[in-house]
């Protein structure tokens, strides 16, 4: 695979999905950096095992986030309503191939069946939309639990500024984007609602897996620079 980096977006179901199963498809598919939802305490054990780096905050109250990596990054809270983002900062130094720091921007935007659900995704949007509008641009890569489809506003307006890597990867195999969610573990995946969105990086190839116990399967994205 040369000097891609393999980047894994999955929303646990708040310790729903195996852990063990969590951390086997992470070995398995030779991922570099997990970006978690949902993360409950079991699965950051999991994945501290297998991804040594990085910073895992779980939780049992669907607030648990994290990042883990193979290699050392910076990282930080991006403050949002309602649940904050996590952002890595991945440097030439520790990862081979990039010839700048790439930004990875991990988010779980609030569902708008939830209490007060709306009014949150509208101050997580503004204050996503604020952050990339003043950072610049820069190679950026943005995965997560958007709970958006590409006909509802939070991706439309995202992708106003950042490009649907798996999109654009189904187009050039003249197939459509894998969905990646459906409301049981065992269910057909209904809804494309986990994303991978990037700036200037190219996504060389894109994978949904099934995760063990999971209403969410995984999405994996290839970058190369």
């Amino acid at each position: 695979m040369g000097d891609r980096i393999r980047v894994l977006t999955a929303n646990l179901w708040n310790g729903g999905a195996d852990p063990a199963g969590v951390a086997e498809v992470v070995e398995a598919w030779a991922v570099d950096v997990a970006c978690t939802q949902e993360l409950a305490p079991e699965q950051a054990e999991a994945l501290a095992r297998v991804l040594p780096h990085g910073c895992l905050e779980p939780a049992r109250d669907h607030t648990g986030m994290g990042i883990a990596l193979r290699r050392p990054a910076g990282l930080r809270r991006l403050e949002l309503a309602g649940r904050d983002a996590w952002v890595a900062e991945l440097d030439p130094a520790h990862w081979p191939g990039l010839a700048e720091c790439l930004e990875v921007i991990s988010v779980h935007i609030v569902g708008p069946h939830l209490l007060r659900g709306w009014r949150q995704r509208r101050g997580q949007l503004h204050a996503l939309e604020r952050y990339l509008d003043g950072a610049g641009p820069r190679p950026r890569l943005l995965v997560g639990d958007l709970n958006a489809t590409p006909l509802w506003p939070v991706y439309r307006r995202l992708t106003r500024r950042l490009h649907d890597g798996p999109a654009d990867v189904a187009r050039r195999r003249g197939a459509r984007p894998q969905r990646t969610w459906g409301p049981t573990p065992r269910s057909p995946r209904l809804l494309r609602i986990d994303h991978a969105l990037v700036a200037g990086v190219h996504v060389e190839d894109a994978h949904v897996v099934p995760l063990p116990g999971g209403d969410h399967s995984a999405l994996l994205v290839d970058l190369t620079p």
